[in-house]
């Protein structure tokens, strides 16, 4: 079994990066040059709008496994850029979102949670009558 290869730098890209002689190793498989690649990341500009799979699936509420999925399939842009850890793929929020409501399921979370926004800014509403009712509300 070969070790999958990180994808090189830029939009939705899974191809590899060859050695710069086009090497490859005893398999026959393109060898990565690892220099190169980080050093493609590290020249990448910081652009706003742009999150980790992390930040993505939490502000969307959609799970990490779908991001991937939706970003290998053409859906969504992605790219890498070299992190602390390592290169790190990013994906721009905009777009997840975007394609987060082109989904029944994920529409119906965000109705729900609108929903019960609404009921939570409702008992407020009720609460604050019933405390000037008996005079808690602080205004005498």
């Amino acid at each position: 079994m070969t070790p999958r290869q990180p994808p090189a730098p830029g939009p939705s890209s899974d191809d590899e990066l060859a050695s710069p002689g086009g090497g490859a190793d005893d398999a026959g498989h393109a060898s990565v040059d690892w220099d190169r690649l980080i050093s493609q990341l590290a020249d990448q500009p910081q652009e706003d709008g742009w999150v980790t799979l992390q930040e993505a699936s939490s502000a969307a509420g959609v799970a990490r496994s779908t991001l991937r999925s939706w970003y290998r399939a053409g859906h969504i842009p992605s790219r890498m850029v070299a992190g602390t850890h390592g290169p790190q793929r990013l994906v721009p929020l905009d777009a997840v979102v975007d394609r987060a409501l082109q989904s029944s399921r994920a529409r119906r979370q965000l109705e729900q949670a609108r929903s019960l926004e609404a009921e939570v800014e409702d008992l407020r509403r009720r609460i604050r009558a019933i405390e000037r009712h008996l005079g808690l509300d602080g205004g005498g």
